[in-house]
C-alpha cells in the first residue's frame, strides 16, 4: 500500500462495494467502559455487516496469528479490525496481522490515544462514516529489525516488525550502554546513553516525544533517531530519510541488552551484535473518523490549550 500524501484523503470503501462484510473486535477488557461498549457494539455491527468476531485477548490473538503459517494467514482476515482500548491494545493488535495487515479503526479508552484516535463518545458516527466509505485511511510508516545470531549462540536471530520505534536499551544493570549508529554504510556518531529509539512518525508521539524528540505528522515518511539520556548534551535526535538503512552496534554494555519493538516484543543483544533498522515495504492501514482534525489530537493528547494562553495575554 502506498502511503498517502500529505493533504489526500483516501477512503475505506463501503459495504454495498463489497468491501466490508466481516469485523474483528479487539477489546481490551481490562479497561473501563470496554466491555459495556462491546455488548452494544456487537448486535449494532450484526445489523450492518455479515460477521463479527470478537478477541478479548489480545496476546492470545497475536499467539494464534503468529503461529499460523504465511499462507494459512492470508485465510479468514477480516475487512475491518475494531480496537477498544488504548495505544498499547492498537500495537497489540497490529502485531497481530503485522504480516497481512488490515485496516484498523481504535476507539480511545486510553489516556492517550495518538494511534487509538477515535472519541469513544463518537463510536457511532465514526463507525457510520467508516460503512459508508467515508473514514480517513492514514497509512503508516512501519519498521522491520534484522538482528543476526550472536557468534557464540548466545541470542537468536530477530526479523521483527514495528509500528512506533525500535528501541536498543540498558536492562536493569546501572551505567550506560555504549552505541555506534551507522546509516546507509556511513559512520554517524558513538553514544554513551542509556538507550536509541528509531521511530516512525507514529512513533514520534510516543517514547522518542518523551526523550525530546520531534512530533512528526502521521503521514509523513521518514525515521527519527533519539538517544535516551545521552552522557554528551550536543548529541540531539535526527531526522533521517524513511529508505534510510540504520544500522546500531552494541559496544560496550555493564549488564543486560535488550531490543525492543513496539514495547510489547523483547530480545537479548550481546556487545559486538549490530541490528539493521529499515523501512518495511508495507504501510500499516490505520483508519481515523473523517471528522477528526489531526491537529486537534495534537491539542488533546498534549494539553495544548491555546485559551489558557489567551487568557495570559488579556
Amino acid at each position: 500500500m502506498t502511503p498517502q500524501r500529505h493533504g489526500t484523503r483516501p477512503k475505506l470503501a463501503a459495504p454495498g462495494k463489497g468491501e466490508v462484510h466481516s469485523v474483528l473486535i479487539a477489546a481490551d477488557p481490562d479497561k473501563a467502559g470496554v466491555r459495556e461498549l462491546l455488548a452494544e457494539l456487537v448486535p449494532w455491527l450484526r445489523q450492518r455487516v455479515d460477521k463479527v468476531e470478537t478477541a478479548e485477548d489480545v496476546r492470545a490473538l497475536v499467539e494464534r496469528r503468529s503461529a499460523l503459517s504465511r499462507k494459512a494467514s492470508l485465510h479468514d482476515l477480516p475487512d475491518l479490525m475494531i480496537v477498544l482500548g488504548g495505544d498499547g491494545a492498537i500495537l497489540g493488535a497490529v502485531r497481530a496481522f503485522s504480516a497481512t495487515p488490515v485496516p484498523t479503526l481504535g476507539i480511545n479508552f486510553g489516556r492517550v490515544g495518538f494511534l487509538a484516535s477515535t472519541p469513544v463518545s463518537h463510536w457511532r458516527d465514526a463507525l457510520d462514516g467508516v460503512l459508508a466509505g467515508e473514514g480517513v485511511l492514514e497509512p503508516r510508516l512501519r519498521l522491520v529489525a534484522h538482528l543476526e545470531a550472536s557468534s557464540g549462540g548466545e541470542s537468536d536471530g530477530v526479523e521483527a516488525i514495528a509500528l512506533n520505534e525500535i528501541l536498543v536499551a540498558r536492562g536493569t544493570a546501572p551505567g550506560m550502554l555504549a552505541l555506534g549508529l551507522s546509516v546507509g554504510g556511513e559512520f554517524v556518531a558513538d553514544y554513551r546513553a542509556d538507550g536509541l529509539i528509531v521511530a516512525t512518525p507514529s512513533g514520534s508521539t510516543a517514547h522518542s516525544l518523551s526523550a525530546g524528540g520531534p512530533i512528526l505528522f502521521p503521514s509523513m515518511l521518514a525515521m527519527v533517531v533519539t538517544p535516551i539520556c545521552p552522557q554528551g548534551l550536543s548529541y540531539r535526535p535526527i531526522v533521517l530519510h524513511p529508505d534510510s538503512a540504520v544500522e546500531i552496534l552494541v559496544k560496550e554494555s555493564s549488564g543486560d541488552t535488550l531490543l525492543v519493538l513496539d514495547g510489547q516484543a523483547f530480545h537479548p543483544m550481546r556487545v559486538g551484535q549490530v541490528v539493521r533498522i529499515e523501512r518495511h515495504t508495507v504501510a500499516y492501514p490505520l483508519l481515523a473518523w473523517s471528522k477528526l482534525d489531526p491537529y486537534r489530537r495534537l491539542r488533546d493528547r498534549l494539553g495544548w490549550n491555546e485559551t489558557r494562553y489567551r487568557a495570559l495575554e488579556t
